[in-house]
Formats: C-alpha cells, structure tokens, sequence
C-alpha cells in the first residue's frame, strides 16, 4: 500500500512539473474517449429507433396473401388462383406451432362522413388478436375490437389517430356515430398515435377498422385480403414459411416450394438485415473512435519514453538501492495507467453531458436518441483498456530493462 502512495505521489509531481505535457498528454485519451462514447451512443440509439418504426407495423409479424401458382402440380397448370378464406387462418394456428397468433384481414376503400366531414379511409375488418399483432392500441378512454363484438357482428369502429383528427377535429370521438358507407357505426375507440414508416395497403393512422364478421354482414365478403400471424421465435421464420405453405398446399393442391402462392412478407427478415446492417454499423463506428483512442495512446506511449529517458539517474539509483525489474516496471506502467485513467472519467463526463444535451433535441424521429448504454461502456471499457496495456508496457519495460550502471554514468 504504501508502495502505491509514493508511485500515485511521484505521478502528480511529475504531472506539476509538465503541465502542458501532461495536460497535451491527457487531452488525447479525453478527446478519444469522446469520440468513441459519442459515436458508438449514436449508433444504439439510431438502431434502437429504427427497429422500434419497423415494430410500429408489429413484431415478427407476417402478412401472406392470396396469389398465383408458378409451378406445375399433380396435373395442375400455372397460373392458376389461389384465393383465401377466413377458415385458412384457424388450419393454420392448428396445425403450425410456431404461430402464436392470426388474422384473416379484410379491407376496402370505403367512405366514412360526419356532418360534412368526408373521407375515404381503409375499411379493415380484422379479429382480436390483429389489435395485439399490429400495434394497434386505443387511446385513454376508448378500446379495442373484442370478442363480444365479434360474436355479436356489433356496429362499432376503431379510428385511426389521422381519421379521428379529420372527422371530429379536436372534439372527443367516443361514443359518437360515424357512417361508413352510409351504415352507422359507433366509436368505440382511437388509436394511438404511433410511428409507422413501413405498411402495406395503407398506413394505420388512415384506416377504420370493424370486426371481421360486422365487415362480412356488411359487404358480403368471402375472400379475405391477406392474413397476418405472429410467430413465436422470429429466429424460426424460414421453417415456418414451409410449414405454412405445406399445410396450404395439401388443401389447394399446389407445390409446397411454390413462393408465389401464397406470397408472404416476414418482418422477421426485415428485422435480421437491419441486426446485421447496424452491427456493421457500429463496428465501424467503434473503429473510428478506437482509431482515435489509438492515436491518444501512441501519444501516450511517446511521452512515457520521453519520461523514461529523462529519469535514468533516478532508475538507476532505485535499482542501486534494491528496486526490482518488477519495481520499476509496476512504477511506469502505473503512471501510464493513471494518465490513461484520468482522461478517460474525464472524457467519459463530458461525453455523457454531450449525450444528455443531443437527447433534448427534436431528433428522435429522425435518428433516435443517442444512448449511453452497457454496450457503449463496455465497447468504451475494452478499448481503452487495450490502448491502457499496449501504451503503457513498451515504454515500463524499457525502464525495467535498463541498465543500472549506464543509468548512474547517464
């Protein structure tokens, strides 16, 4: 212990002594931990923020849709239609247990009016579990679809946010009449207002949506538009793909290989390019601000050499005295440590402060919010213990490796 005071004793008298050395020293590993925590935090937060946009639509949700075979089949030629129906949808949540939920969905452009508000939104017709499925969440004070809505093929409609806005400006929607296609339907709730840059038909925020047996009473519907299912291990997505079109295949009569019938669109592929887009991403981030950091140590590295040559007399003493290679070894190398150290808290502070600044600007739709997360500070950790090892070693064993007598001579 006491060892360690007089080497934590000698550094700060060595750092009076050089203070613009030390401070330009210092300077390098502040500036490179900067980088290094700013970037990288930019680089979770973008990644953070454009998973959660590509959610807004659902997670690991599928959408398939009724098409056209390509392949021949068992006597079957190509080209040949393959519409769905909503008894498709149970088939497949029984006989495929990676899905953990489905919709059949319905959908049209109709025409919803109050007073002489008019629209011409997405008429969806969809189940309970799609509420779940899609993000589809109702503000305070409204609700979902449930099951007695469906069970009793109830009038009642779920606003997008964007319709209500347009149909009942700023006065509350609850509970009030909207005709669609000049059938009355009650509001039974709004959505909230999410972030969507991906759809398919139309965004959410500029659909109605009704229980799926109100739409068929309505409109005599017998085809569904698409079904939407969820899986339960996004990992999995290819095998249930074709397990999906084998069950379809032994109704329909197709090629189970056969991709254009159904098509289907798996987010879960979208969210595996966007993991491995951003993990390259930050890779490169990180190499920037560990180039930096590399830079601050080489610096390092120089400076403790210098140190070593002007401290030869005092080297050679210490080892004339009884100061082992170890001694003399542990004393530079903790110098180089404490420098190290010193202007990584001090760089780390401000790059927190720089992040808690940028966070309070109007960006997060944009690029996200910028995140000092445990994967930043351990990406921070490991570089600057790498920079730490290899700028303070060189130069502690060349102190250890002097020798004594041309030390004292010196």
């Amino acid at each position: 212990m006491e060892k360690f005071r007089s080497i934590i004793s000698e550094f700060f008298v060595d750092l009076r002594a050089q203070k613009l050395r030390s401070f330009l020293t210092m300077f390098g590993i502040i500036w490179g931990t900067v980088a290094i925590v700013v970037l990288v935090a930019f680089g979770v937060g973008f990644r953070k923020q454009t998973i959660a946009s590509m959610h807004g639509m659902g997670e690991a949700v599928a959408i398939m849709w009724p098409g056209n075979t390509s392949k021949p089949w068992m006597g079957y030629g190509v080209g040949r239609p393959l519409p769905l129906v909503e008894d498709d949808a149970k088939l497949l949540i029984e006989q495929v247990p990676g899905i953990s939920a489905i919709s059949p969905e319905y959908s049209k452009n109709g025409t919803a009016r109050v007073g002489q508000n008019i629209l011409n939104p997405l008429v969806t017709g969809v189940n309970v579990a799609y509420g779940d499925m899609r993000n589809i969440i109702a503000q305070q004070g409204g609700r979902y679809i449930n099951d007695l809505d469906i069970q009793q093929r109830r009038r009642v409609v779920v606003l997008g946010n964007k319709v209500k806005e347009l149909l009942f400006g700023d006065q509350d929607a609850i509970g009030r009449t909207v005709f669609v296609d000049q059938t009355p339907l009650t509001v039974i709730g709004i959505m909230k207002k999410k972030t969507q840059p991906s759809s398919y038909n139309s965004q959410d925020q500029d659909r109605i949506f009704i229980p799926l047996t109100t739409y068929t009473s309505l409109y005599g519907a017998v085809h569904v538009n698409n079904i939407i299912y969820k899986i339960k291990d996004p990992r999995a997505w290819e095998e249930i793909e074709k397990e999906i079109r084998v069950v379809l295949a032994r109704k329909y009569q197709f090629d189970p290989t056969d991709e254009d019938a159904p098509s289907i669109w798996d987010t879960a592929e979208s969210d595996q390019i966007i993991f491995y887009t951003f993990l390259g991403i930050n890779i490169f981030l990180g190499l920037i601000g560990s180039f930096t950091l590399g830079v601050a140590g080489l610096g390092v590295a120089n400076i403790m050499f210098i140190v070593v040559h002007e401290r030869f007399r005092e080297i050679g003493i210490k080892r004339a005295v009884g100061a082992t290679k170890k001694n003399i070894l542990f004393q530079f190398f903790s110098e180089t440590f404490f420098i190290v150290a010193s202007g990584a808290i001090i760089g780390f502070l401000i790059a927190c402060g720089i992040v808690a600044a940028v966070s309070k600007l109007p960006i997060q739709d944009y690029v996200g919010t910028p995140e000092i997360s445990a994967e930043v500070v351990g990406i921070t950790i490991f570089v600057l213990t790498a920079v730490g090892l290899l700028s303070g070693l060189m130069p502690a064993r060349s102190a250890a490796n002097l020798d004594v007598v041309e030390c004292l001579r010196d």
